[in-house]
């Protein structure tokens, strides 16, 4: 069976995310989308919140698993049975990041783990969670950015934020 992993922070997932993620799925027999947790990194959501939306996001596609992580992506890897990362490129300073990702994983596991690379539309090239947190934080309008159920998660969170 072919396991495809497509790993990311999620906070929130946005509907960048969820097109790479579907098309990607249709590559594997099976994708697991991982929400990594970076402890250097600030969230605005903890994991266990992330991990809850991404579920809720995929819950109706049945090759698509999703399950949490700290540390090595290629530890993971090794532990699901999975030789391919999918990763989602909206410009060119995201290929310089994922090439050098691509290249360090492919070293640490040495030469068992592949990455592929699938443009994101024209449409969420420019999307990111950070900028949808802070349209969020400032009361924008979110329904371009997010799945409903995740813009209600955030707009909950941020009216806590405020209190």
């Amino acid at each position: 069976m072919k396991i495809g992993v497509y790993s990311g922070s999620f906070d929130p997932i946005t509907k960048g995310h969820t097109e790479i993620i579907v098309r990607a799925a249709k590559l594997v027999e099976k994708l697991i989308v991982v929400v990594l947790n970076n402890v250097n990194k600030k969230y605005l959501f903890n994991l266990e919140e992330r991990e809850e939306m991404v579920k809720e996001t995929f819950k109706n596609i049945v090759n698509i698993e999703v399950k949490s992580f700290q540390g090595l992506l290629v530890n993971f890897m090794h532990e699901n049975n999975s030789t391919l990362i999918i990763r989602g490129l909206r410009a060119v300073s995201d290929y310089e990041y994922e090439l050098t990702m691509a290249f360090a994983n492919k070293e640490i596991s040495e030469e068992e783990i592949e990455t592929i690379f699938i443009p994101s539309s024209k449409k969420y090239m420019y999307l990111s969670s950070t900028v949808v947190r802070e349209v969020a934080l400032n009361g924008g309008k979110l329904n371009l950015y997010l799945d409903e159920v995740v813009e209600k998660k955030i707009r909950e969170k941020i009216a806590l934020e405020k209190k």
